[in-house]
């Protein structure tokens, strides 16, 4: 199991529920080498899995949204595993039906939106799937709200993400 130790999580949850998440995410990055790959999948938790997940998901469409998430190469381990339904077994419910959404149009146009594309051709992919920016605008409004959630979860049964120390 993954060790953190007590005093950096007591720190971090000082600062918010962001740096809370992102004491286990970090470890995580670093305990399989920096990026999801599937050589490493099996060094993570299902649980971890999907707080790794939601970290990258939260940084990636508040930083350029869906189509950076996506051209990022997110898309797979988001849409293709059972992160939106874990969202609902967390008790994120209107996070989880965001996501479910997200995937349909990911499903839909995988293929064009996982392709390599110039600089020009990725700004162009904003205009092209702006059916992304409703479900872009939802998350950023309850972004706070829905990693309140989340760390509220982490923090109830921290022994699922990691052994503190």
């Amino acid at each position: 199991m993954i060790e953190i130790a007590d005093a950096a999580l007591r720190k971090a949850a000082g600062e918010g529920m962001d740096a809370f998440i992102q004491v286990f995410t970090d470890k995580y990055r670093e305990v399989i080498g920096g990026e999801p790959a599937a050589e490493t999948m099996a060094l993570l938790t299902g649980e971890q899995h999907t707080l790794l997940a939601y970290q990258l998901f939260r940084e990636e469409v508040m930083d350029g949204g869906f189509c950076q998430l996506i051209q990022n190469g997110y898309g797979g381990y988001i849409f293709g595993n059972p992160f939106a339904k874990v969202m609902r077994l967390w008790g994120a419910e209107d996070f989880s039906k965001l996501v479910y959404k997200a995937k349909k149009i990911y499903d839909a146009h995988r293929e064009d939106l996982e392709r390599e594309r110039t600089d020009d051709e990725f700004m162009a992919m904003y205009e092209q799937y702006e059916e992304f920016d409703d479900l872009e605008d939802e998350f950023l409004e309850s972004e706070e709200e829905i990693t309140a959630l989340i760390a509220s979860y982490v923090d109830e049964y921290l022994e699922l993400f990691a052994r503190i120390v």
